[in-house]
């Protein structure tokens, strides 16, 4: 009877110590392998995904950068060439206005010269470095924001939200160390960051009597036929702020060139802050109010 719980006691211990043996040395290993495998994967998806995501973001700023930039120029753009409608054109300035009374446009102002009034100050452009610039005449009306001292008052404002003077608004712009910089009355301040290129062209009409043709032409061509321009075209080429992996040869469309020509443009050579990065091209084409007033050029 002893011998036999002595041997259930053996028996016992045996079965207690192969419950508590661990892992062996082989498992342990197929176990980390498993695990970092597993890591592996879930950092290459983390790493796609923040790739996918960061091109996302920046294609999706760049989209809203070109509409702020674009709504700026429509601002300034569709006002040039506008004229005054005065609603009194047979009674004193400053008479009560009746609504059969006779209208008339008012003709442009003597010595009115956008660039006449050139800008002052340590960080204002010079006259020639200005790659668009826009004047138009200012004029006041009778407002609900009058005071009674100011009987009337002006809602025309400049690119940066200037009234500029009592008979000219001015909006300059300029591209410099990649960004967009535009200037009223004082010192230009930045608009639009990351800018890659900044060009214009302006819609000509030749031969505006007879066979009217429509060329697009750049300052110099217009020369004194200013009154013949149709439209003005801007296009801006814009880039991102994350660097991407992208196949070698990736390109995108430059601005046209003087000569109508659009130059491919290799991302992955580009020199710092540019190389590997999204590049996006905008171009729009805005009509000037001062259409109707074609003239024969001389």
């Amino acid at each position: 009877m002893s011998i036999s719980l002595v041997s259930q006691l053996r028996r016992y211990r045996h079965i207690e110590r192969r419950k508590q043996s661990g892992l062996s040395l082989i498992e342990l290993l197929v176990g980390v392998s498993i695990g970092l495998l597993t890591v592996a994967v879930a950092m290459g998806a983390l790493m796609t995904s923040r790739s996918v995501t960061a091109t996302v973001t920046d294609s999706s700023q760049l989209q809203q950068q070109s509409a702020y930039a674009f709504r700026v120029f429509a601002q300034q753009l569709r006002q040039a060439g506008s004229m005054r409608l005065n609603l009194a054109v047979q009674k004193d300035k400053d008479a009560a206005i009746d609504i059969t009374d006779p209208v008339a446009f008012e003709t442009k102002a003597a010595d009115f010269d956008p660039m006449l009034d050139i800008l002052s100050g340590n960080d204002a452009p010079a006259k020639e470095e200005f790659q668009l610039s826009v004047g138009y005449r200012n004029y006041t009306e009778q407002l609900h924001i009058a005071t009674a001292s100011n009987k009337k008052a002006s809602l025309l404002r400049n690119c940066l939200g200037e009234s500029g003077s009592d008979t000219l608004i001015q909006s300059h712009f300029v591209l410099r160390d990649n960004k967009l910089l535009c200037a009223g009355t004082g010192d230009a301040q930045p608009i639009v960051d990351n800018v890659a290129n900044f060009q214009t062209r302006y819609l000509l009409q030749t031969s505006p009597h007879g066979d009217p043709k429509m060329q697009y032409v750049n300052a110099a061509t217009v020369g004194n036929q200013w009154n013949n321009v149709f439209a003005i075209e801007v296009c801006l080429v814009l880039y991102g702020n994350e660097v991407i992996d992208m196949p070698a040869g990736s390109s995108y469309s430059d601005c046209p060139a003087a000569d109508g020509s659009i130059a491919e443009i290799n991302m992955t050579t580009l020199g710092a802050p540019r190389t590997r990065r999204i590049h996006k091209t905008f171009r729009t084409v805005f009509q000037l109010r001062s259409q109707g007033l074609l003239q024969a050029s001389n």
